[in-house]
């Protein structure tokens, strides 16, 4: 029996581990591991931080996976051995046929000095949690959106984070004391999209919310509270809401796979130079966002490889790059962008105007996962 193992039960592991067990379930072992006990979408976190739903209403529980063929493992994993295919966690060790690390991107809190000691981040959940009981204390003065390193995750949700602050701050009918300030190393919000850019810095403006584009927060001056930047200038703030540099995890740079922080692989089947071992998502260097629709597409290209070997059939035409994203404009808004990276010369992206409507749209594309991952 083809033993399969995928570090990491994110967008891509879950993906995977689904698309493979509907087809071939009965006629291959897969061992999907991670060390936490749930799963939560991205986006989901910027509903915890404004308040709108609770840390535990957004977590799927790994327990409920139920696939035939594949054993989810709640483990740590603690070293990885590319050539043998081998992977040790705290509780065992897994030899592989093929090996899949899809296990994301680590936060780097420390690679910004005085973010820790003077701001905040809310891409983890934890960092959501504290910030729903940091923001309904901020009543005045300057708030900062701050990316502190490219790349980092999900492109638009700084933006949103900005937008969705302007609302908060609205409601609690504070916002004519307070200034929102969004600083990002781009020239524009989402630079493949040109449409989508401008849409949202024609929605910064309206908002009286300062863009701040191609400086990335480089410290922070806790003694001043200043967000320095990168050209060495100074932005003061009285609340800061930072997006942390990214790194691969450690387990996967002590292995030696990764070149430049991230894992290299073959763009068109995900492998990298180790036979019969593939990196998807955040973890691995593509030329796409780390976001989980990608992620996702390419665990499919993947898995649909497996398949085809198992079966003896062909195999699946190459990992295309494209994916969409939703954007939260605020207002009970939310508008979209389907992004192309491979097709053409140059990365495109088609803007679908931001409706009430579209937030069923949004629902729809997390409790369709939540049900094909999960059986909810």
């Amino acid at each position: 029996m083809q033993r399969v193992v995928i570090l990491g039960a994110g967008f891509g592991g879950l993906e995977l581990a689904t698309t493979v067990s509907e087809a071939v379930g009965g006629d291959v072992d897969v061992a999907l591991i991670d060390k936490d006990d749930t799963f939560v979408f991205g986006y989901s976190k910027l509903d915890v931080m404004f308040g709108r739903k609770t840390a535990d209403e957004v977590r799927l529980p790994y327990r409920e996976i139920a696939k035939p063929g594949v054993r989810f493992l709640q483990e740590t994993i603690i070293a990885i051995d590319p050539e043998a295919r081998r992977v040790t966690t705290d509780a065992a060790v897994h030899e592989a046929d093929v090996l899949i690390v899809a296990l994301g991107a680590d936060y780097d809190l420390d690679a910004t000095p005085g973010l820790a000691e003077a701001g905040n981040e809310f891409y983890s959940v934890a960092g959501a949690e504290r910030l729903a009981e940091v923001l309904p204390t901020f009543s005045h003065g300057r708030a900062i959106v701050g990316v502190c390193g490219a790349p980092f995750k999900c492109p638009p949700a700084p933006s949103e984070a900005a937008l969705l602050l302007h609302d908060d701050l609205s409601t609690r009918g504070v916002r004519e004391e307070c200034e929102i300030a969004l600083v990002m190393p781009f020239g524009t919000p989402v630079p493949p999209s040109p449409d989508t850019s401008e849409a949202l810095v024609a929605a910064f403006a309206e908002r009286g919310i300062e863009f701040v584009p191609g400086r990335r927060v480089a410290s922070l001056d806790a003694g001043r509270s200043v967000a320095v930047l990168d050209d060495g200038s100074g932005v003061p703030f009285d609340l800061f809401l930072g997006i942390p540099k990214h790194r691969a995890p450690d387990v996967v740079l002590a292995s030696g796979m990764a070149e430049d922080g991230y894992v290299p692989v073959n763009p068109k089947t995900l492998e990298t130079r180790f036979p019969g071992v593939y990196a998807v998502g955040d973890v691995a260097m593509i030329g796409v966002p780390k976001a989980g629709v990608f992620a996702e597409g390419a665990a499919r290209v993947v898995a649909d490889s497996l398949i085809a070997t198992l079966r003896g059939g062909e195999q699946p035409d190459p990992y295309g790059g494209r994916g969409s994203c939703y954007i939260e404009f605020g207002g009970g808004r939310v508008g979209r962008v389907d992004v192309d990276f491979f097709s053409g010369p140059n990365p495109t992206g088609t803007y679908r105007e931001a409706t009430t409507a579209r937030v069923a749209e949004k629902h729809e594309f997390g409790s369709s996962r939540s049900a094909r991952w999960f059986g909810r």
